[in-house]
């Protein structure tokens, strides 16, 4: 048999063999607790990929459980009033988190001693204590605890990342992470996400919590789960009338032994944005977006922009890599990890103490 015909027949069985292994592999059975966060968007609306399938709600809001099946064409039958009878009556794999902030423990708190795997959105909960208490659900009962954040599946922070490793840039001396928006009422956010968005105890504060975790997660990765020796914020009500409960404008100093970083986190900026700035012994590297960095890796290089790609499968995007992960076909990335978020919260918690105090808070050291 001539060797391309050959070449061709196995080229050919092994697209057959990834085919049917594909089609045979059931769906991960996902549960969807609460709605009210506009990210559940994302799960809502995603192209079936044959990974995940949705098999319950959780949310006892029936109007925007209505208004979003329908958006999403999508069955009211669905849908419970609970999360306990969600799980009972639907028994998922794993559970994504939608509502707000301080409801992440209670979701542990049901899922974990089923042995059901959760993943919930930035930041992973409202302060340390609810962290603790999740972490050690988590731990007991064996279960995947992930954070979802937007930034995790951008190639441009990879790229940032894949630099620092490669020790092109030298030793990093400073990161500077913008993220944010206009706000969230001035963005038109629903009503429902709203509500909590903006309440102290259902979100834990306002910009600090809602865009000072995105920094705080690669921060913590970059420096490679290093301990901030100290963290210094600095709060602004600058919108009193839109935000009454809450600060709108925040700046974080999170400083290492070697090492600071500048979490800049508004609902005051003029556009959308989630940039991440990284500056080395000789050089630097700037994420600009999901998809473009500017690197300059010494004094005399000109900067260089590139387009880079995405994330390689199941790291380019959330769901898909809830399933591997689950299914153990792919480890949990370092940035969702619960060692990461854990250490997120503590530096949220350390600059919700700063602020309030007008001082520099010491983290203890471990």
């Amino acid at each position: 048999m001539p060797r391309l015909l050959v070449v061709a027949l196995a080229l050919l069985f092994t697209i057959w063999g990834h085919s049917a292994t594909a089609q045979t592999t059931p769906p991960v059975r996902v549960g969807v607790a609460g709605l009210t966060h506009a990210h559940v968007h994302g799960i809502l609306g995603r192209a079936k990929r044959g990974d995940i399938v949705i098999v319950g709600i959780a949310e006892p809001n029936r109007e925007l459980a209505q208004r979003l099946t329908k958006q999403y064409g999508l069955s009211m039958d669905l849908v419970y009033s609970s999360l306990p009878e969600m799980l009972a009556k639907t028994k998922p794999q794993a559970v994504t988190a939608f509502g707000s902030i301080y409801e992440h423990l209670g979701v542990v708190q049901a899922c974990a001693p089923k042995g059901i795997h959760v993943m919930v959105e930035k930041p992973l909960a409202v302060n340390m204590d609810h962290a603790r208490q999740m972490a050690a659900l988590a731990q007991k009962h064996h279960i995947h605890l992930l954070t979802n954040y937007e930034t995790t599946w951008y190639g441009s922070n990879r790229q940032a990342y894949e630099l620092v490793q490669d020790k092109a840039l030298g030793g990093i001396r400073r990161m500077v992470a913008h993220d944010g928006h206009q706000g969230p009422k001035e963005i038109n956010v629903n009503k429902e996400f709203l509500d909590w968005l903006t309440d102290p105890v259902q979100n834990g504060g306002g910009a600090i919590i809602d865009f000072g975790c995105y920094g705080a997660d690669l921060m913590t990765w970059l420096m490679h789960g290093e301990r901030p020796l100290s963290v210094t914020a600095n709060a602004l009500h600058i919108k009193p009338d839109i935000y009454p409960k809450v600060e709108d404008d925040v700046t974080i100093l999170v400083n290492y032994a070697k090492a600071q970083g500048v979490i800049e986190a508004s609902w005051n900026w003029p556009y959308a944005r989630k940039d991440l700035e990284v500056y080395g012994q000789t050089g630097s590297v700037i994420a600009l977006d999901r998809d473009h960095v500017r690197v300059r890796r010494t004094e005399k290089d000109a900067p260089q922009d590139q387009t880079v790609p995405a994330p390689p499968a199941p790291y380019d995007e959330p769901f898909a890599y809830l399933a591997a992960v689950v299914r153990g076909t792919a480890p949990e990335d370092v940035l969702s990890s619960l060692a990461t978020n854990m250490l997120v919260v503590e530096i949220l918690d350390a600059a919700r103490q700063s602020v309030k105090e007008g001082k520099t808070v010491y983290l203890p050291k471990q």
